[in-house]
């Protein structure tokens, strides 16, 4: 029988946000409540549910409440979802998790420092039990039963650095620690100035994303042959967690993205798909 698990200690990390550009802070801290609850300090201590209807995907995850937004939590979730963390306050002041390097090692060093400990509770878990595809032109993501959490991703981009990659893995912690958590995010410079029009990567820079211009890598080297894809998984990963669950399934994406990822978990609790 599987048991939910919280932290140990308290953790707090301190950076900038890649949409805001604020510095931010997250604290981490354990609870026995069963569910991950976020907090807005600097509003009140204002609730965020971790709701896959209470969610916006422009660019990040974002948690949505009362006209309020809690920024960029995916890579956070998904550290907590691949960890098996099902149990605790995350306290936000800035309104955006710290994007850290980019990648979601900080994070897995952080609930390692804190310390794991299991509840009385017993862990949900949702299998898969029927084919379920969502689609956005010709993006896709499949989800078919399975025993355990796979996931084999697929992107493909017109750039000499980039092009076409392919990841299938199983999906736990030791896995998630040695083959996803290091990827970093990254961006195209031709995107910037369009972007933070919108508000948007006001935070980004060569410490926190990789950047492509035209032809290169301005920041390499990087840390997988196959970073971009690796990070893509992180993503989904991230995106999974909405449903409260360790879902069981093999899920196959070709050039997706956080609004099919959560189109997708949408679907698993009922709402859409094929």
């Amino acid at each position: 029988m599987w048991k939910k698990k919280t932290i140990e200690k308290e953790v707090v990390l301190t950076g900038v946000g890649v949409h805001t550009g604020k510095n931010v802070e997250v604290c981490l801290r354990p609870s026995f409540s069963g569910e991950i609850k976020f907090q807005m300090t600097d509003s009140g201590n204002l609730g965020f549910a971790v709701d896959a209807w209470h969610v916006e995907s422009k660019n990040c995850t974002s948690l949505v409440h009362k006209n309020r937004r809690i920024h960029t939590v995916e890579h956070l979730m998904a550290s907590l979802y691949a960890l098996g963390i099902d149990s605790v306050v995350v306290q936000v002041k800035g309104g955006e998790v710290p994007i850290m390097d980019g990648s979601a090692s900080c994070f897995v060093e952080a609930i390692q420092e804190a310390g794991v400990k299991e509840l009385d509770e017993k862990k949900e878990r949702r299998r898969v039990d029927r084919t379920l595809t969502v689609r956005d032109n010709e993006a896709f993501l499949s989800i078919y039963p399975g025993e355990d959490l796979r996931v084999s991703y697929t992107i493909e981009y017109g750039h000499p650095s980039i092009g076409k990659q392919e990841l299938s893995l199983d999906v736990n912690p030791k896995s998630f620690r040695k083959e996803i958590a290091p990827a970093r995010t990254f961006g195209f410079l031709k995107d910037v100035p369009a972007l933070r029009a919108q508000g948007l990567a006001m935070g980004g820079s060569l410490e926190n994303t990789v950047v492509l211009d035209e032809s290169r890598i301005l920041n390499g080297p990087l840390r997988y042959p196959d970073e971009f894809v690796r990070h893509k998984i992180l993503d989904l990963i991230g995106d999974l967690s909405l449903q409260r669950a360790w879902v069981q399934g093999h899920f196959q994406a070709y050039k997706a993205g956080h609004s099919l990822h959560l189109k997708a978990v949408r679907g698993l609790l009922g709402s859409a798909g094929e």
